[in-house]
């Protein structure tokens, strides 16, 4: 029987926030297509398990701060 690796505390609680595409594309508002331009793109990271993909609360996060800031005139 193989023997699980302890992970540390930091690599459980990301674990714990990483989401499918679609939680992503709920949480953050976005279409399923743009979230795998976004992926195939390199600008927003994702990992597979299995047959299923991933994002990393973190990689979320990271994605979200990357996007252009528009100020409030531009918000229309």
């Amino acid at each position: 029987m193989e023997q699980l690796t302890p992970v540390t505390e930091a690599e459980r609680r990301a674990w714990q926030r990483a989401m499918s595409i679609p939680e992503f594309c709920q949480r953050y508002n976005v279409g399923r297509t743009l979230a795998y331009e976004e992926i195939n793109a390199g600008r927003l990271r994702a990992r597979k398990v299995g047959k299923r993909t991933i994002i990393s609360g973190d990689e979320a996060e990271a994605w979200l701060k990357s996007l252009p800031v528009i100020n409030g005139s531009a918000a229309a």
